[in-house]
């Protein structure tokens, strides 16, 4: 293999990793309290992340000066989109609500136009108005099939817009596993919360086995997604985090027996086409650059 196969092999065991831990959260909650699940994943995670921090070594909890308070932002917008998103996940299809969150590259490269000022050209911008468009066709504004729940997955796109382009603004001397543990430990802290609210209810061997599969799935698919970051060229690896989007219709299917319309479907074409385009784009204008 060489280093793009390989990189393109991380990103979908990254995606499907990913998808299977979404898979278990929503499975788990039929029969458990949101904020009950949320706080056990939180836990086995939390452990797991520290654990593994600390054996690759070099690992400090609190960094300092600009980078705690770049981090601070990154945590509070990882709680909103968690929160979001699983409430989201909760009442919605997987697959519908996995396509919204295919627009979240063509988000980012936008507010990193607009906040950080990076160059985008006429026909980037162009793409991810079109892709937008898409967006509009899966959530079907003023129409039976759009709800509030439509709106939370998109409110969780736009703070995982601010936390990955947060990510951006760290200096490297923040290590990787202190950033996802005081993500992983904002989160297990907002389940707690919740839970104290909510109360607790006894937990099955099967609501057991859900958790354990959405944490260890969480952890696989973020230490993936580290290694994609290591090997082959990014613009030809990151058009497969689409791949995200047919794990999800097939989970859906499998487990929950949804399917997503036919207009789902076409807006997440375009969605995941404009952005296709955009990685495309950007690979070609370093090539001229070069």
């Amino acid at each position: 293999m060489n280093d793009n196969a390989r990189g393109a092999l991380y990103m979908n065991i990254a995606m499907l990793a990913f998808t299977l831990n979404d898979t278990s959260m929503k499975a788990v909650t039929l029969t458990m309290p949101l904020w009950q699940a949320i706080s056990l994943r939180g836990v086995l995670t939390t452990a797991a992340l520290v654990a593994i921090g600390v054996m690759m070594g070099g690992l400090r909890l609190v960094p300092q000066g600009r980078d705690r308070a770049i981090l601070i932002i990154r945590t509070i917008a990882e709680l909103g989109a968690t929160a979001l998103f699983l409430v989201a996940l909760t009442h919605m299809p997987l697959a519908n609500l996995s396509a919204i969150m295919q627009s979240l590259p063509l988000a980012v490269t936008l507010v990193a136009a607009a906040v950080l000022g990076e160059k985008v050209g006429w026909r980037r911008m162009l793409a991810i108005a079109i892709g937008f468009v898409g967006v509009m066709i899966i959530i079907r504004p003023g129409t039976a099939g759009f709800d509030r729940w439509a709106l939370m997955g998109l409110g969780s796109v736009a703070c995982v817009v601010v936390r990955d382009l947060s990510t951006r603004q760290l200096s490297r001397q923040v290590p990787s596993a202190t950033v996802a543990i005081w993500a992983s430990g904002s989160v297990l802290a907002m389940g707690l919360i919740g839970l104290g609210i909510d109360g607790w209810q006894p937990v099955t061997a099967t609501e057991s086995m859900w958790i354990v599969a959405a944490s260890a799935n969480l952890i696989v698919g973020h230490m993936f997604v580290i290694m994609v970051m290591r090997v082959g060229d990014i613009s030809f690896v990151a058009p497969f985090r689409y791949m995200a989007l047919f794990w999800a219709i097939l989970m859906g299917w499998l487990l929950f027996d949804t399917l997503p319309d036919q207009w789902t479907v076409i807006g997440a074409l375009i969605v995941v086409a404009m952005g296709i385009f955009t990685f495309w784009r950007e690979r070609q204008l370093v090539r001229m650059a070069r």
